[in-house]
C-alpha cells in the first residue's frame, strides 16, 4: 500500500507542475487549453500550394512563421501542416478569438512580407475558409 500512495503522490505532483507549466494556448497535453478557445472563436483553414519546383523555397519561407505567429499573445492555436503525399502542398490551422485578431496577425510586418513572397513561390495565391468554433452547449 506504500508503494501506491507514493506513486499516487508523485502522479499528482506530476500533474500540478504539468498545470502550472502549460502555456495557456490549446498546444500541449491531451485536452490543454480547450477552455480557454472562446465560443464563436475565429478560425482560419488556409491551403498554399507551391509552383513546381519551388516546394523547398516555399517550406524554407513558411517555417519561420509557426515561431514568430505562436508567440503572438492574440493567437489561440496556429499549425502548419504539410502533405505527405504532395510536397509544397500546405495547409493552415488558426484560431483568434475574433476577427479583429486575425486582422491584426495579418497585418504583421512578418505576415506582409511572407504574402510577398508568393507570387513567385505559390499556385494561386492562399485559399483561406473562415469558420467559427462552436464548442459544447452550457449545463
Amino acid at each position: 500500500m506504500p508503494q501506491l500512495i507514493n506513486a499516487c503522490s508523485f502522479g499528482l505532483l506530476l500533474s500540478a507542475i504539468a498545470m502550472t507549466c502549460a502555456p495557456s494556448h490549446g498546444q500541449d497535453g491531451p485536452g490543454a487549453g480547450y477552455s480557454d478557445v472562446p465560443d464563436n472563436a475565429f478560425s482560419v483553414v488556409a491551403e498554399i500550394r507551391a509552383k513546381p519546383g519551388k516546394e523547398g523555397k516555399l517550406r524554407d519561407a513558411t517555417l519561420p512563421l509557426i515561431k514568430l505567429v505562436r508567440s503572438d499573445p492574440k493567437t489561440i492555436v496556429y499549425f502548419l501542416q504539410e502533405d505527405r503525399e504532395a510536397n509544397g502542398h500546405f495547409i493552415f490551422y488558426e484560431v483568434f478569438a475574433n476577427e479583429s485578431d486575425f486582422e491584426e496577425h495579418n497585418a504583421k510586418p512578418y505576415v506582409k512580407a511572407w504574402f510577398a513572397k508568393l507570387p513567385e513561390l505559390a499556385e494561386g495565391g492562399v485559399h483561406a475558409m473562415k469558420m467559427k468554433i462552436l464548442t459544447t452547449p452550457k449545463d
